[in-house]
């Protein structure tokens, strides 16, 4: 029993099994490694950060497609029947990122490296409001965004209304007087 145990892998085959640490020379330090930089490849051209924006007194502007969409709150975006409308720039010129600022003083940030689009503005959004109940929701839809450089460069204010504003086609009745007046 006191002779010394020996293992058998072709992993260490070759290796002696003292205790000795391996030389100078072949021990890799940390500053010898060089760090990669990183990919620039999901960094789309022509996106702003806001903060630029705003250092240069760029003017942005909105599509006023956000306020078309009739879109509640506490729904999903995806439940917009316009799909197109959710691929636009939310601004331009495009941003990484942009704060909402809701008046009540709630504020939510949308995110997308190759410009913040109207989806992920919605989804910031929805991300707040989705557990929230229809009756907790004084005003429950989207009624658009706007800009005032006067107040804040950098955030855009999220207004809201109590009614839809665009008629639902979810509706029965909608669609019975569609038929009839075809």
């Amino acid at each position: 029993m006191s002779a010394p145990l020996t293992k058998v892998d072709s992993a260490i085959a070759g290796l002696s099994l003292s205790d000795e640490k391996p030389s100078a020379t072949t021990e890799t330090t940390a500053t010898e490694v060089k760090k990669k930089p990183k990919r620039n490849s999901s960094v789309a051209d022509n996106v702003w950060s806001i903060k630029d924006l705003e250092e240069q007194k760029i003017e942005i502007t909105l599509p006023i497609e956000t306020q078309k969409t009739g879109w509640k709150l506490n729904t999903s975006p995806n439940s917009i029947e316009d799909k197109d409308i959710l691929k636009l720039q939310l601004i331009n010129p495009p941003v990484k990122k942009i704060d909402l600022h809701f008046p009540l003083g709630l504020e939510v940030t949308a995110r997308n490296s190759k410009g913040v689009t109207i989806k992920d503005a919605l989804d910031a959004i929805y991300k707040q409001f989705k557990k929230k109940a229809d009756d907790e929701l004084d005003k429950p839809y989207l009624a658009g965004f706007e800009w005032d450089k006067e107040e804040c460069w950098t955030r855009l204010i999220v207004h809201q209304k109590s009614s839809a504003g665009i008629p639902q086609s979810n509706d029965k009745k909608s669609k019975k007087k569609k038929k009839e007046e075809a």
